[in-house]
């Protein structure tokens, strides 16, 4: 005996065969659809119940709920623009017709024409004259087609998501708005929008681990990106003063609600800018976003009201730690010391991190989930930074900010560092940490330094994560949400 689910499809099948018996083709190659049902409702609205039913419309959409009362039919069809009823009466359809309409299910797409009246009730509805199916759904849509609850199969099948859950369709919106509106920001600025390689022979610009894979015509193995900045630099030494990528970069860490291996980083680089310019343009960017999607710099975000209008507060790495943790890392100069200072706070951590990492740690730990209104942290030490130029005032330090909202970093900065020598002796420095065991340190690019021996202007970069600024935007708390195909665990 099989499940209620085999025996749906089954008889789903069987009116799929009969359809064919009778010469309709299932699957047909087009509909030419006259109006959107968006369309259709200003139409209505525009020309009046008189003048509305003399014009013949002709809507197509997915069947997402369906009722009998006597000789008539309602359905609810959906398109990509909203949702209409039609209206379907057997004494005024072709045998043919009639014959068509018992086959449909919900779920089917279908092709109908008509003319739209106002019901008693008030409702915009297609009186249909004619009807055809355009897709025959062999699988049910989710019982309860305006929600899913099993949170796994939202992300695995996320069309069922986007069918089921309107809400879930706005947020891939906004998340589209966003990212127009970002480019329209640089756009006016003067930016340049390029593209760079993904397959990189030497995977650099962040401290993160690499996916690998193999080029059989070249016989060499290459990298997935993890970052854009290094070719982005290339094309500020080749002449361009600003130039940004919004693409997707691979990072081979954890899954968490703010993590995804694969995610989508916008990079800029502007030559003849520092640091704090480059902090001065987030403070304009972030803003202006809010306010071109949601129409206001004031967004809910959880519990909190977060307010991205300028200034920003701005503090200093070292102080946000030693006022969240108690604990000073300058009063720690090496990796030993800072250790005992964290052990004596009861702190877990990796003991083969190195002194940045540490910090790093700290940062993390204490201080992140505490800032929660838009907030600037400045001045990193140098072993978190290889591609940063040094303070002047502290060489120990570098010229680089971290934003956050809401405990989540949004955006990281620096003054890029344009001295070939001492950006070897960084990379140099990073190989050691990589042999003492930290995977994620910097990999060496050795046409990079060459590329920096002809001379790259002071330039300002950033790096702001598309999928957080999402999340922040459109009040979501993990990052699957806005992600339409997330990596997840293989299913059992």
């Amino acid at each position: 005996m099989g499940t209620r689910l085999q025996d749906i499809t089954e008889r789903r099948r069987e009116k799929l065969a009969r359809m064919r018996a009778r010469g309709i083709d299932p699957y047909p190659p087009s509909f030419h659809r006259t109006h959107t049902v968006e369309e259709a409702m200003v139409f209505f609205e525009n020309e009046g119940d008189e003048g509305a039913s003399d014009t013949v419309l002709k809507l197509a959409g997915r069947i997402v709920a369906q009722r009998r009362m006597g000789k008539a039919k309602f359905m609810d069809i959906l398109d990509g623009s909203g949702k209409i009823q039609a209206y379907f009466r057997s004494d005024e359809l072709s045998e043919e017709n009639n014959g068509l309409l018992e086959d449909f299910d919900i779920g089917d797409f279908i092709g109908i024409e008509g003319r739209l009246f106002r019901t008693r009730s008030g409702e915009v509805t297609l009186r249909v004259s004619d009807l055809s199916i355009l897709s025959k759904a062999l699988q049910p849509l989710p019982e309860k087609w305006h929600g899913l609850t099993d949170v796994e199969k939202r992300y695995r099948q996320r069309y069922l998501d986007l069918i089921s859950n309107s809400v879930i369709k706005s947020i891939f919106v906004a998340r589209s708005r966003i990212i127009s509106a970002m480019r329209r920001f640089l756009d006016e600025r003067g930016f340049v929008e390029v593209d760079t390689p993904v397959l990189q022979s030497s995977a650099g610009g962040a401290m993160a681990t690499p996916f690998s894979t193999h080029h059989h015509a070249l016989d060499r193995d290459l990298y997935l990106r993890i970052a854009t900045e290094l070719y982005l630099k290339r094309l500020i030494v080749g002449g361009f003063d600003k130039v940004y990528e919004i693409g997707r970069v691979f990072r081979n860490e954890g899954i968490s609600t703010k993590h995804n291996p694969e995610f989508t980083l916008l990079e800029s680089y502007e030559a003849y800018a520092d640091c704090n310019n480059v902090m001065n343009m987030v403070e304009e960017i972030i803003p202006f976003i809010a306010e071109e999607v949601l129409g206001s710099t004031k967004v809910q975000c959880g519990e909190h009201t977060l307010d991205f209008s300028p200034p920003w507060r701005r503090i200093s790495l070292r102080q946000v730690i030693l006022d969240n943790s108690g604990i000073d890392f300058e009063e720690y100069p090496d990796a030993d010391s800072l250790q005992a200072a964290m052990k004596a706070k009861g702190m877990v951590f990796d003991a083969g991190k190195g002194r940045g990492k540490l910090i790093d740690e700290l940062l993390s730990t204490y201080v992140e989930p505490r800032l929660i209104q838009p907030t600037f942290i400045l001045d990193y030490p140098i072993e978190l930074s290889p591609l940063a130029k040094r303070k002047q005032s502290d060489p120990h330090l570098v010229e680089r900010f971290e934003a956050f909202a809401a405990g989540v970093e949004i955006a990281n900065a620096f003054s890029e560092l344009n001295d070939p020598i001492e950006q070897r002796e960084r990379f140099l420095y990073q190989q050691e940490e990589r042999q003492r065991g930290d995977e994620e340190a910097e990999l060496p690019d050795e046409d990079f330094l060459l590329a920096l021996e002809y001379g790259m202007p002071p330039t300002g970069g950033l790096g702001i994560g598309i999928d957080r600024l999402v999340m922040l935007l459109t009040n979501q708390q993990s990052i699957r949400e806005v992600i339409l195909f997330p990596q997840l665990k293989t299913k059992e």
